[in-house]
């Protein structure tokens, strides 16, 4: 099961990141880690630099992927992401997206892409 989990995560991040690129994101970073907590996918869109948290699905049988981002989760995600800022010594205006990934059984998928998600 948890081999299934992280190989259908791994699929969702792949697809976030192709549909990134192809809107003119530069990715910076993938799975950066502070502490417990992981950062997807880090990406400049123009001057905006984005954090990106991708939740990824097989079935829909419990809602939409992205509806998983609760607010403990966003705090994570936002103390994660200062500990980056810090790190890279980056002072750039930051947005918070959400990329929910709905894989299908045919090998299809949905993407909902929510910029700007919380802050």
């Amino acid at each position: 099961m948890e081999s299934h989990h992280l190989d259908t995560g791994k699929r969702g991040e792949v697809i976030a990141r192709n549909h990134l690129e192809g809107k003119g994101y530069r990715i910076l970073d993938s799975n950066w880690r502070h502490g417990k907590t992981e950062l997807d996918i880090v990406a400049l869109h123009g001057s905006i630099l984005v954090f990106v948290e991708v939740k990824t699905r097989s079935s829909s049988w419990f809602g939409e992927a992205a509806a998983f981002v609760d607010e403990r989760k966003e705090a994570l995600i936002q103390e994660a992401a200062a500990a980056y800022m810090t790190q890279k010594n980056y002072n750039w205006e930051v947005r918070f997206d959400v990329i929910g990934v709905q894989l299908a059984a045919n090998g299809s998928f949905e993407l909902n892409h929510y910029e700007d998600a919380f802050f």
